[in-house]
């Protein structure tokens, strides 16, 4: 959240210091909310920014360019609030928004959200895009919403509910393939987990349970820092104290884990190939733990910096249990949902089909909004919850350079937004029943279907993808996590129908023109077809059994 207000002046980037969280998305990153070229329904093409998010382009062009690449708003007329003075004005209806507007009206502020769209919660969104499925259209697993705001905000009183993967990962191989058929299933039972890795390598199964205490280490060193914003110099009495204790906090934890201090920066640093080559051998695990080195991201397990990934996936959090990713009942959109209930709840006013033109400003202090029809809404404060590049660029027209330093505006014209994350969202009418796992009789989800499904067991396939990307070429056999939270979740599909999600990489947003360009439906479909066969390999039958 990006919080502007006549206590700090435009100049200034002040971090909202409300409790903040993210979760996907994909699996948590920071969620813009905007997306691609115009899409079909059901296909989503160039999101990135993190697992299952909606992005734009590495340089969003400026003014009305921009509003194009967005969601569609939905249906529904803008219809202008009550114009008396906020407190605090919100643009942008994103689950961090929205997280910040329930704490602010539990303060006792008056508090007005923006949203464009018709529909809340940014990129943790629930749709009905085929009758009858409701599909999480970009976030599909929840994970890092932060336990405390869960029980501040009341969200189980609100409707939000986890639903336990358990396993939570399975690795389908081909029959005659080097593996003959062996599958890779992970889970909570440390029991179950060595004896699906013994099959592949007995050294591995016994070193798979350190390598979970190792991250597991890491996670607790790091985790004091998601609930505090950073330390800074206190400017009175009260905030040395806070900043005092949590530096105490953090040096206690430090003291803890000291041995694990020098492994974490590597962790940190390294290339994820390099770490899990020091733990294991077995290319199937090491594949199947490497797509979380890359999910969301354009980057190579062997590339620097994507050991930092296996950590952020096991930050994961769900009732209580520490590592663990889940679906929500009823869709992401029921996490927005939830935050939006308790927002109002306590006061807040949350308002739709509402596209913010500017945000006003005279002589260096806000004086609130302006919509896209010209009406003017005032607040002292205004938070975006959009991204740098739309705040101070676009929603600030004739700020500039006269009041942001120079350097500030170049990191934000020239941050990093590309991805080759590309979603497909499925209605089938009945699950996939993969060769070396067969599915029951009844046609009743079994535990292949719970977790997410790796289609990769080689360390080759996820370089030559990023290899391909990186050209500009989407690649020749993606990257593919498949979730089908139907398994789990029966408010979401007719009985005996699943909705099914597949989660690719390497598709990249800027494509080498000679190779073709994702406006061309003809293109689109190739690259989509190329990602059922896949599917297709493992489990024949899968794509026809796809009826939207």
């Amino acid at each position: 959240m990006i919080a502007l207000g006549r206590g700090c002046g435009l100049g200034r980037l002040a971090l909202c210091v409300i409790r903040h969280s993210e979760h996907d998305c994909a699996r948590g990153h920071s969620l813009a909310q905007v997306a691609t070229t115009p899409q079909p329904p059901l296909i989503q093409a160039g999101w990135s920014r993190c697992a299952a998010t909606v992005a734009h382009p590495p340089h969003p062009p400026m003014g009305g360019g921009f509003g194009a690449k967005y969601l569609a708003a939905g249906p529904g007329l803008f219809a202008a609030p009550a114009s008396r003075l906020r407190d605090v004005i919100i643009v942008g209806g994103g689950h961090n928004a929205l997280v910040a507007a329930a704490y602010l009206a539990r303060r006792g502020l008056d508090v007005l959200l923006l949203e464009r769209r018709g529909v809340l919660g940014g990129a943790a969104v629930t749709e009905e895009m085929v009758p009858g499925f409701k599909f999480s259209r970009a976030s599909y697993l929840a994970g890092l919403l932060r336990p405390d705001i869960i029980s501040d905000l009341e969200l189980h009183a609100h409707g939000f509910k986890y639903l336990a993967r358990d396993p939570s990962s399975f690795t389908p191989t081909a029959l005659h393939g080097p593996y003959a058929g062996r599958h890779l299933m992970l889970g909570s039972c440390a029991e179950s987990n060595h004896a699906s890795i013994a099959q592949f390598s007995a050294r591995d199964a016994d070193a798979f349970q350190e390598y979970e205490k190792f991250l597991g280490e890491a996670r607790e060193l790091v985790s004091p820092l998601l609930d505090s914003h950073p330390p800074s110099l206190p400017q009175n009495v009260r905030e040395g104290a806070h900043v005092a204790a949590h530096l105490s906090r953090l040096l206690r934890v430090g003291a803890r884990h000291s041995r694990s201090l020098i492994p974490l920066y590597e962790l940190l640093t390294a290339p994820a190939s390099h770490i899990l080559g020091r733990w294991f051998e077995s290319d199937i695990l090491k594949t199947t733990l490497a797509t979380d080195a890359v999910i969301g991201a354009m980057t190579s397990p062997s590339q620097a910096g994507s050991a930092y990934v296996l950590l952020h996936h096991v930050m994961g959090e769900a009732d209580g249990k520490k590592g663990v990713w889940a679906y929500v009942e009823g869709g992401m959109g029921a996490v927005s949902d939830a935050i939006a209930e308790s927002a109002r709840g306590a006061g807040a006013e949350l308002v739709t089909n509402a596209e913010v033109q500017r945000i006003v400003h005279e002589n260096g202090a806000v004086q609130g909004v302006e919509m896209h029809d010209g009406t003017q809404l005032r607040a002292p404060v205004v938070l975006s919850g959009t991204t740098p590049y739309h705040t101070f660029l676009e929603l600030l027209p004739g700020l500039g350079a006269r009041a942001l330093p120079p350097d500030f505006v170049r990191h934000v014209q020239h941050a990093d937004y590309s991805c080759g994350a590309f979603k497909i969202n499925l209605a089938v009418d009945r699950l996939p029943d993969f060769l070396c796992c067969p599915s029951d009789a009844s046609g009743a989800p079994g535990p292949q279907h719970r977790g997410t499904v790796h289609f990769e067991s080689m360390m080759h396939e996820i370089e030559e993808a990023y290899r391909q990307a990186a050209q500009g070429v989407p690649a020749t056999r993606p990257v593919i996590e498949m979730t089908i939270p139907s398994a789990l979740d029966t408010t979401i599909s007719p009985p005996g129908k699943h909705v099914v999600q597949l989660f690719v990489q390497f598709a990249p947003y800027d494509v080498d023109p000679t190779v073709g360009h994702w406006a061309d439906p003809d293109f689109k479909q190739r690259f989509v077809d190329r990602c059922l066969n896949i599917v297709e390999e493992f489990a024949p039958g899968f794509k026809s059994s796809v009826i939207g």
